[in-house]
């Protein structure tokens, strides 16, 4: 399918809307010559209101959809289902599959307190999975609390950041005080979903004595290995629903300055 066939051992990265762009972004900047596809599927958001046999179908159906995009690897830029169902994934997947975990060890060696805040989407936050993997990542090292930031990364898809900073900002100060209020000692928060980096200015200002560390760039670099001299060229594909319209995605990239060529996919076109 142009304009995918013309890519050169392209990277897929998803997730359920603009969240995995941050990834896209940091790829393109730390190898520049790579093709990548970019797929935005806004017909499954949110992935964070899905339980846990939702979210390996739809996130199924995306990795298939970028295996026939052509993509020679993938990654999963989703902290939600890679935590819950990235091994269900790896062992249908005909490519490499990466995906995106809190950086519980590493926040917590950031920390001077010693404790943290994990900030994620309703069902990681809710999983077995999680609580396990929070378990093993911090023992000895301190202790990590998750909340669910659902509502914030709503305001990261409705595009409400951009166009009300008042209500973003807003909300922001009213989630992160209600839980320090209740923990003050969290100095480290970890921004366990794609969508959070995009809040990072109402972070930094509204919380400049807190530390907040994106996930994503770790597994940027384990990408390293698999990337491949192209043209550098980005391809996005989008899926859509009657609320998260593909026409609503374009007018939240031209608010960002991104330029894209966006091809709109389902499942007749595939």
């Amino acid at each position: 399918m142009e304009p995918f066939a013309t890519l050169h051992q392209p990277i897929g990265v998803f997730d359920s809307g603009i969240g995995s762009y941050a990834a896209v972004r940091l790829l393109q900047g730390r190898f520049p010559d790579q093709d990548l596809i970019y797929l935005a599927d806004r017909a499954s958001f949110p992935y964070g209101g899905k339980d846990r046999q939702a979210l390996l179908d739809v996130t199924a159906q995306a990795v298939r959809r970028l295996q026939g995009l052509g993509a020679s690897a993938i990654l999963m830029a989703s902290n939600a289902p890679s935590v819950t169902v990235l091994d269900d994934l790896r062992r249908a997947a005909g490519v490499p599959l990466f995906g995106v975990v809190p950086p519980v060890a590493e926040a917590l060696a950031l920390s001077k307190s010693r404790q943290i805040g994990v900030l994620g989407v309703r069902s990681m936050v809710g999983s077995t999975e999680l609580g396990e993997y929070i378990a093993t990542a911090s023992r000895g090292r301190g202790r990590a609390s998750s909340f669910n930031a659902s509502a914030l990364v709503e305001l990261v898809e409705s595009g409400d950041f951009l166009t009300d900073p008042a209500r973003t900002g807003a909300e922001v100060d009213a989630f992160l005080g209600a839980i320090l209020a209740a923990q003050p000692e969290i100095d480290v928060f970890t921004l366990s979903s794609t969508h959070l980096p995009w809040l990072d200015d109402y972070f930094q200002r509204l919380f400049p004595g807190k530390t907040f560390v994106d996930p994503v760039r770790a597994s940027v670099e384990a990408l390293a290995p698999l990337t491949t001299a192209g043209t550098g060229r980005i391809v996005c594909a989008a899926t859509e629903s009657p609320v998260h319209t593909v026409s609503a995605f374009h007018l939240m990239l031209a608010a960002m300055g991104i330029e894209l060529d966006v091809v709109v996919i389902g499942e007749e076109r595939l």
